[in-house]
């Protein structure tokens, strides 16, 4: 599991690469196609790493924490259960509380 720490490093690299392509979006014309290239890769790397970071810490939980995690996180409007779900790698063949 992560420590808090680490979350904040993982989203502040997330936030920095985000910010980066929104300030290309506003001078397009001062990036050569390389650097909007990287931005993307960026922003591509930091997004799988939060995923990943995320499905890592899920699975680390006991069983029927991880079942009232999606219980919670389904039901709070931020997204469906079924999406966090795919997020996090619970197969439909298998429950959260089975690792």
């Amino acid at each position: 599991m992560m420590t808090n720490e680490q979350w904040q490093e993982l989203a502040q690299e997330h936030e920095l690469a985000f910010f980066r392509a929104d300030v290309c979006l506003g001078s397009p014309q001062s990036y050569s196609l390389e650097e909007k290239r990287q931005i993307c890769e960026d922003m591509d790397a930091s997004t799988k790493a939060v995923d990943a970071a995320m499905r890592a810490d899920f699975w680390s939980l006991p069983a029927e924490a991880r079942g009232k995690l999606l219980d919670m996180l389904g039901e709070s409007g931020c997204e469906t259960r079924q999406w966090w779900e795919e997020l996090l790698g619970v197969s439909p063949n298998c429950s959260a509380s089975s690792a």
